[in-house]
Order: structure tokens, then sequence, then C-alpha cells
């Protein structure tokens, strides 16, 4: 009983985790989307970890796209796939274990906001994005 109550404690722990990047931390590049799209230090990026085939992830999508139209394209999205097999040491180095995920990185390639797991509403991301000018 006492191990059954160890292993079920200790999977609790392990579901709940959250990624494992904090914010002011350099942001890790494990893509070519990535480096690219961070690397130009032009815009705050929205890194998106999602499974394009999965409904939440699917209506995230359409929010980021009309928050993108919205604000002529002052930021940019890196879209990081589970359909991609180059994608997957991304989803490692955020330590993404819920989908859809967001990651905010500043102009200067630093983690700037870790969202929850789930769908974000346009309110929440606009006023994360105000916030990283």
């Amino acid at each position: 009983m006492g191990k059954i109550l160890v292993f079920l404690s200790l999977m609790a722990t392990l579901l709940t985790a959250g990624p494992a990047i904090a914010g002011n931390q350099a942001a890790p590049l494990s893509t070519p989307e990535l480096k690219q799209v961070i690397g130009s230090g032009k815009k705050s990026t929205l890194v998106f970890f999602q499974n394009p085939l999965g409904g939440p992830c699917r209506v995230q999508k359409e929010i980021l796209q009309k928050l993108q139209q919205d604000r002529k394209n002052n930021f940019n999205i890196a879209n990081v796939s589970t359909m991609k097999a180059e994608d997957q040491k991304a989803f490692y180095d955020y330590g993404i274990r819920n989908l859809p995920m967001l990651v905010l990185v500043d102009k200067q390639g630093k983690v700037g906001r870790v969202f929850p797991p789930g769908i974000q509403s346009y309110e929440a991301l606009a006023a994360a994005l105000d916030g990283s000018r």
C-alpha cells in the first residue's frame, strides 16, 4: 500500500510539473524556426507549442492569427509542432507536457512569460504583448 501511495504521489508531481524554463532566461533555440524567428531580435515572439490536429490547438491558432492580423504583425509567432520530428527537442528544452502551450520571448531573446497550458484568450495575449514592449 505504501509503495502505491509513493508511486501515485510521484506521478502526480510529474504530471503537474510546469515548464522547465523561467522568466528572464535565454530562450532555447532548438529548431530552425526558433533560430530564425527569435534570433532576428526585432520583435517579441510567441512560441506556440501545438498539435495541429488537436481541437484546443486549432482554437488557439485562430486566436493567434486574429491577434497578429489586428496588431499588424508587430510580433512574431514561432510554431513548434508535435508533427515535426525536428521540433521534438524544443518540447524537451522548454519542458512542455501539455498543449496548447505559449511562451512569450522578448526582443532580446529572453523568456518573458510562460502561459499556463490551455487556450489563452485574445485579451490575455494582447495584455502580455503590450507589457513586453
